[in-house]
């Protein structure tokens, strides 16, 4: 079993270092991701819950819920 997991490393590791323009694309890729994960969550998905107590939490996201469904019904 461990044999496969070794060969199977092996494999990959090889490959990645032969890539050329394949190592380009990756590069791209995570910069991309980065940028989707990091810096647009920073500016359009701000903390709602950031700096309340649990009972504000709980509050707040009873509330949203209950809010939510009644629009859901309404429409």
């Amino acid at each position: 079993m461990i044999k496969h997991i070794i060969h199977i490393w092996e494999f990959y590791r090889d490959g990645f270092r032969s890539m050329t323009l394949g190592r380009t694309l990756w590069v791209l890729i995570l910069i991309k991701l980065f940028i989707m994960f990091f810096i647009l969550k920073l500016f359009f998905f701000p903390s709602f819950l950031k700096g309340k107590t649990n009972e504000e939490k709980q509050e707040y996201v009873g509330s949203e819920l209950i809010h939510r469904s009644t629009d859901s019904i309404i429409k």
